[in-house]
């Protein structure tokens, strides 16, 4: 606003709004209706998820799948908040596939607490992270834009999820296979980050699914994690 000399007289008349609403906009961080919004933005000349990302908001899918709960654009639309929620409603089992996604402790430090926990009250829980000398890592690490970096960050993981090794319930491993998506499963939900040639696995689209008492979508993924798991190498904690 400031930028293209908005007042917020002229702003909230420009999208037929009191002008104490774009105050508070400013100032409280309100979030306007998506109507208000879109217009605002146009007015601005900016992204609208870029003024309020909170309206960025997953697709409704129910019409497609009844196992598809959402459709993300990209995994970095998702708050890490709906990862870790998954996992700590988990009961019975928690299984995790991927390269990386060192995300997850980075914004959540209390995941191999919250892991323990979960694994403490009888919940299996299984862990597969990229081997970062594997020459599939290595190819992964070449057709991202951000070069050789995903070895690096396979190694971070490992760091991580290594303290866990040795707990009750939880295993860790290492796998070279090509990844062609992310896993995240708790129980009977699931997140797929898909995965995209070129592309970091944070900009690429994620669907939430929820099993069906028929299998589906939801037990394919799930049996290629057994698949993965079988070919992958157990993680033992050093000392």
């Amino acid at each position: 606003m400031a930028a293209g000399g908005w007042t917020y007289a002229a702003l909230a008349q420009q999208v037929e709004v009191d002008p104490k609403s774009v105050e508070r906009w400013v100032n409280l961080g309100r979030i306007p209706r998506r109507a208000t919004a879109l217009q605002a933005a146009k007015a601005l000349g900016e992204d609208v998820h870029a003024l309020w990302p909170a309206l960025r908001q997953a697709r409704p899918a129910r019409a497609i799948s009844p196992e598809l709960v959402a459709l993300y654009e990209q995994r970095a639309d998702i708050p890490v908040s709906t990862f870790t929620e998954l996992m700590a409603q988990a009961r019975e089992r928690i299984d995790i596939l991927v390269y990386a996604a060192v995300f997850l402790h980075e914004a959540y430090p209390r995941l191999n607490e919250l892991l323990t926990e979960r694994a403490a009250e009888g919940c299996t829980v299984r862990i597969a992270i990229g081997d970062p000398d594997s020459d599939t890592v290595q190819a992964r690490g070449q057709e991202e834009r951000f070069g050789y970096g995903i070895e690096s960050r396979c190694r971070l993981a490992l760091m991580h999820y290594k303290p866990l090794a040795d707990t009750p319930g939880i295993e860790v491993r290492t796998h070279a296979t090509t990844l062609y998506n992310s896993l995240y499963r708790a129980d009977d939900q699931q997140l797929v980050n898909a995965h995209v040639w070129g592309v970091n696995a944070y900009a690429a689209p994620v669907w939430h699914l929820r099993r069906h008492e028929t299998g589906g979508m939801f037990d394919t993924y799930a049996d290629s994690f057994d698949a993965v798991w079988a070919t992958a190498t157990p993680v033992q904690e050093e000392g």
